[in-house]
């Protein structure tokens, strides 16, 4: 308790005439049970909270005490019962000449061994069937503990197996950790080497695409158009080779040309008639080319 000194009188004004009464009772009891230990009661704050848990303890503290109080009364109304009758039973025993201090060693040994098995069974009489019912009791129960021993015996097997597979378990788990624990530094190596790989797999990836923008800027400022495919390309320098081959003897005939005297009227009429050889050469180089391009289409 607190050593905080407080003023009951004070709270049991703020509080009314039911907190009065209740402090008071709580005054008593305290001073009642210091009392008995011999101790003087220490000084507290009275609060609402702090007398209404002291009255709770106290009523209880008060309904065990006579609880305990009438079963003690009782226990001692027993024991002189049993004491009147044990005295009433000597007598009579005597009185036949069944006294304990008359009769043999033997079947007072005797007599002590039944009041014993007596009390074990629970039994109050000396009646055979009380001791047969006290017996098949006892059989039952020890049925019933054996039935008992056997299930907790069974489930202790069962237990046991499943500790044996779980210690089996924890040790292959613990290997499997210690391998694992093994393969860390290597697989860290290997993986910090797939990282390294990675980056310059990536740095290679951006110049390739950057080296791609290039030369897809080149195509399109040059004016390459998807429609010119390699298959085109091929067809194409297979007519620029025909053309070749048939404008070779033109040339041919060009070159001689250069071998005879200057002639005005003469080159004049060579050079109109070439000239329009070769307007029909770009013609037709243009109807093959024009015909390859639909082709490619």
């Amino acid at each position: 308790m607190s050593d905080v000194i407080g003023d009951p009188a004070t709270v049991s004004e703020a509080k009314g005439g039911s907190d009065a009464a209740r402090i008071a009772e709580v005054q008593a009891w305290l001073t009642s049970q210091f009392e008995s230990a011999g101790k003087e009661v220490p000084t507290f704050e009275y609060t609402h909270r702090s007398i209404a848990h002291l009255y709770n303890l106290a009523t209880a503290s008060q309904a065990k005490t006579q609880a305990a109080a009438i079963v003690g009364n009782d226990f001692r109304q027993k024991a002189s019962e049993y004491r009147a009758q044990a005295a009433r039973i000597r007598e009579i025993l005597e009185n036949v000449g069944l006294a304990q201090e008359s009769l043999p060693s033997n079947v007072v040994s005797s007599a002590q061994v039944l009041a014993n098995v007596a009390n074990l069974l629970n039994v109050r009489d000396t009646e055979l069937s009380s001791f047969l019912v006290a017996m098949g009791d006892i059989s039952l129960r020890k049925t019933g503990v054996e039935e008992k021993r056997a299930k907790a015996q069974k489930e202790s097997k069962i237990l046991l197996d499943y500790t044996r597979k779980a210690i089996q378990r924890l040790t292959y788990l613990k290997k499997i950790l210690a391998q694992l624990e093994d393969d860390v530094a290597p697989c860290e190596s290997q993986m910090d080497n797939w990282k390294t790989n990675l980056e310059v797999m990536a740095s290679k990836e951006r110049q390739y695409i950057q080296q791609y923008k290039n030369y897809e800027t080149l195509l399109n400022r040059v004016g390459y158009t998807p429609d010119i495919s390699h298959r085109v390309l091929v067809e194409m320098a297979e007519h620029r080779k025909d053309l070749e081959k048939k404008t070779k003897p033109v040339l041919d005939t060009l070159r001689s040309y250069q071998d005879l005297p200057p002639d005005k009227a003469l080159a004049a009429l060579a050079i109109e008639d070439k000239k329009r050889q070769f307007a029909a050469a770009e013609k037709y180089l243009e109807e093959v080319l024009q015909s390859a391009l639909a082709t490619g289409d």
